[in-house]
């Protein structure tokens, strides 16, 4: 038997190597996640109808490949079948995207953007060109431009 008086050693949980080497803020998640937040931040208090980022994303992706499915749509804005769903249901009810059956599949939605969702899309072009620009100014032009080739580069 051990005795009582005897201190056992504690284990450390992590060696001191690695604690040492892991800060949150040098973390490239939390550096994305920090600046996914600076920019949302800056949409939602510029873009206007109260539109989301998905949303936003949904609606000028639709225009450029009208008619479109749903799951293409989903694939096509970075969204998964759950998200993209919520997503077209809330701006159906808006009037901004209209859903109809496939033809072919009934199994399957095909979208397109309502004259309402033509022209919040025209109206808001300008405003979120404005965002961009907002989100980047701290960047200059080459910064911007390895910013994204970068970022298009990992994803």
């Amino acid at each position: 038997m051990p005795n009582v008086d005897q201190e056992v050693p504690s284990q450390p949980r992590h060696s001191d190597k690695a604690a040492g080497a892991y800060t949150l803020a040098e973390q490239i998640g939390y550096l994305l996640r920090q600046a996914n937040q600076r920019h949302v931040a800056i949409f939602t208090s510029r873009m206007n109808e109260k539109l989301t980022t998905t949303q936003w994303a949904a609606l000028v992706k639709l225009r450029d490949l009208q008619p479109c499915s749903q799951v293409n749509l989903g694939r096509e804005t970075a969204m998964d079948v759950a998200t993209i769903k919520g997503v077209v249901d809330r701006l159906a009810k808006r009037n901004l995207v209209r859903t109809a059956p496939d033809t072919t599949d009934a199994r399957r939605l095909v979208l397109t953007l309502t004259e309402e969702g033509e022209a919040a899309v025209a109206r808001n072009l300008p405003v979120a060109n404005d965002i961009s620009e907002e989100t980047l100014s701290t960047l200059s032009p080459a910064e911007r431009a390895m910013l994204a080739e970068l970022l298009r580069k990992i994803s």
